[in-house]
């Protein structure tokens, strides 16, 4: 336990930091699936337009990386691409 009350500042602050960071993670992950999951449908484009925006909010936030957003949205893009043209 801290001994300073700086430390035990930090360690709530720690806490609540990183429950908000999981729950963005954990819409990331969620939206993404969703987008799998409607991948061949003609509702991937609204779905890709949902994680593009999570994913900027994400950054937004400081959660993420800009590059790491930008990455994972190019590829969902293309993946959705590449379904409707094989669809």
């Amino acid at each position: 336990m801290p001994q300073h009350k700086s430390a035990e500042k930090r360690m709530r602050t720690t806490a609540r930091d990183k429950a908000k960071n999981r729950a963005v993670r954990g819409d990331i992950r969620r939206v993404t699936k969703d987008l799998k999951a409607v991948m061949a449908t003609e509702k991937a484009e609204d779905q890709l337009r949902k994680v593009h925006s999570v994913l900027d909010k994400a950054v937004k936030k400081g959660v993420i990386p800009k590059n790491r957003a930008n990455r994972r949205k190019a590829r969902s893009a293309r993946a959705v691409q590449q379904a409707k043209s094989g669809a």
